[in-house]
């Protein structure tokens, strides 16, 4: 190794990308590095956000270091992950393939003639790696959700979604069953309904169970509690990361350095580096001016439905568990929600109709006038969040935002990412079929339909997918990497999490990051000479975990 770098490769971020390099690099005999934000969660973190929504909740700069975000910008509140495994700690591990039209949406097809012949082998090394399965467990919710599709006409869509969770038995702990015993222990889903919390029975297929599990068995060391302030190029090639501590001060961090540096902070926290290295440090002049660009909220928005009976619960099951799609470019699932999510409700309005931002929200507060106590008393009502059942609603439509970076009034005047309009069509704070399937539920589980308060009265989008940003182009002018990841300008400088995606997914990103990061690492080359300097027992140990293997 060149002894003037600390690291061969150094990753930002824990999420599906950085994870996924992680392994691959290492199995390459690169030596990497990995720096997250976030801590490193444990079984009793998980137990505690269940119950606490202080336990759960990122917002440092009011002392809660939980991993759970919701960061609010004039023009969409995005929710997302933070912490040694990124957002795997709170998805609901669904595992879906995109619709054809992703594939050929204008915002990329240009690079590649057949982008899903170019992913199919990466997809299914992913739904390896991740452990995919269908979920064998139907409560009364998914009734709801499959009588929803029969009275929208989409009864032939619904079914199980594909998931990464370990349904083995819950009562004890059994030998890992998808690398072949050598992966960790695993005990199975109780159906506790939790996953959004993270998962304190390790039946959850999150990053620390495959990609992170192994990597660190590799050689990778993880530093989480650094947040990356803004990379330097050397003047002899590599980059320096100048990083702080993200709450506390008092510590300090020297500066590491790196041959080649892999951005996978998730699609807010990479357009921050780069903006910050760009337009305040200037270390990275040179990056282009499509920084920010093509944002995407994967066109989604979230609704919700309170069941009028006190003593109804629906939270026995996976937070997801069933899904269907409402016509062609339109997905759902239905979420189950823990304790900790209490205090959404004070998130949700009476549901209204209308296109026109302004009227819309005249109407929501009319709402509250005309029915004071229909509207209120969502907030009082017992048993909250055993009593409603959310829905997860996205598109593969063409629609976007745009991210720019300066002082703002949202951040206390810090330099920190703005949202602004984007030319094209904005992300939606209204979905018809968002409410349509609402008001389907409702009708099946006698419940009250509701919107979420920033869609209706701020106009604001809501998402739990942010996407784009910094994304995959054939020229500085269209986005920030080519396709091979690498940022236009910077040799050795890549950018691996959603932020690089150009277009709406249209269903849960998770799979297709995951994809796309496989593609990415198979492209990288190997250390030539630490590959040739292994035996024949060490390399196939170092490789076995590679796609080729038969898991």
């Amino acid at each position: 190794m060149n002894t003037e770098f600390d690291y061969d490769v150094l990753i930002v971020g824990s999420g599906f990308g950085g994870s996924v390099s992680a392994l691959r690099l290492a199995e390459k005999g690169w030596k990497v590095g990995v720096l997250e934000m976030g801590r490193r969660l444990t079984t009793e973190d998980f137990e505690a956000a269940a119950h606490s929504n202080r336990a759960l909740t990122w917002m440092p700069a009011l002392g809660m270091t939980g991993f759970f975000a919701q960061e609010v910008f004039r023009h969409v509140a995005i929710l997302r992950g933070i912490g040694v495994g990124g957002g795997s700690n709170v998805y609901g591990a669904v595992l879906l393939e995109p619709k054809e039209a992703f594939y050929r949406d204008p915002a990329w097809v240009g690079l590649n003639a057949d982008w899903r012949a170019e992913l199919a082998p990466h997809y299914e090394t992913a739904r390896r790696m991740l452990g995919i399965g269908d979920n064998p467990y139907r409560g009364i919710q998914d009734q709801w959700l499959e009588q929803a599709a029969e009275r929208l006409g989409a009864a032939h869509t619904f079914g199980p979604v594909p998931q990464g969770i370990f349904f083995g038995s819950p009562e004890w702990k059994s030998p890992d069953p998808y690398f072949n015993g050598k992966g960790p222990e695993r005990q199975g889903c109780t159906q506790c309904g939790r996953c959004f919390t993270g998962c304190a029975y390790g039946a959850k297929n999150s990053l620390d169970k495959n990609y992170l599990y192994f990597a660190e068995q590799a050689g990778v060391r993880v530093m989480p509690e650094r947040k990356v302030t803004h990379i330097e190029p050397l003047a002899a090639g590599g980059y320096r990361l100048h990083l702080q501590h993200p709450w506390d001060k008092g510590l300090s961090y020297a500066p590491l350095t790196a041959r080649q540096v892999i951005l996978a902070a998730g699609a807010l926290g990479t357009q921050e580096i780069l903006f910050a290295s760009r337009d305040l440090y200037r270390t990275l002049p040179n990056v282009s001016p499509a920084l920010g660009e093509h944002v995407r909220t994967n066109s989604e928005a979230l609704v919700g439905i309170l069941s009028r009976d006190p003593d109804v619960d629906v939270t026995k099951g996976a937070a997801i568990s069933t899904h269907f799609y409402a016509d062609d470019k339109t997905h759902l699932t239905q979420n189950r929600l823990p304790p900790s999510y209490g205090l959404m409700k004070f998130y949700m309005v009476p549901m209204v109709d209308d296109n026109n931002p302004a009227r819309r929200a005249l109407r929501t507060l009319w709402a509250y006038l005309r029915h004071p106590f229909n509207a209120f008393r969502v907030y009082f009502a017992r048993n909250w969040y055993k009593r409603t059942t959310y829905l997860t609603v996205m598109q593969h439509a063409d629609n976007e935002l745009r991210f720019s970076f300066g002082r703002t009034l949202l951040r206390g005047f810090r330099h920190a990412l703005k949202s602004e309009l984007a030319k094209g069509g904005r992300t939606p704070s209204f979905l018809p079929q968002a409410n349509a399937a609402a008001r389907a539920v409702a009708e099946a589980s006698n419940g009250i339909p509701q919107n979420m308060i920033v869609e209706s009265l701020g106009n604001m989008s809501v998402t739990a997918h942010i996407l784009g940003g910094a994304v995959i182009a054939a020229a500085p002018a269209d986005g920030v990497i080519d396709s091979n990841h690498e940022v236009f300008g910077y040799p050795g400088l890549y950018v691996v999490d959603g932020a690089a995606i150009p277009a709406n997914v249209g269903v849960n990103p998770s799979l297709t990051i995951t994809a796309m990061a496989e593609r990415f690492a198979a492209k990288f080359p190997a250390r030539v000479d630490a590959m040739a300097a292994v035996t024949a027992d060490e390399e196939r140990n170092l490789t076995r975990f590679m796609p080729a293997v038969t898991l």
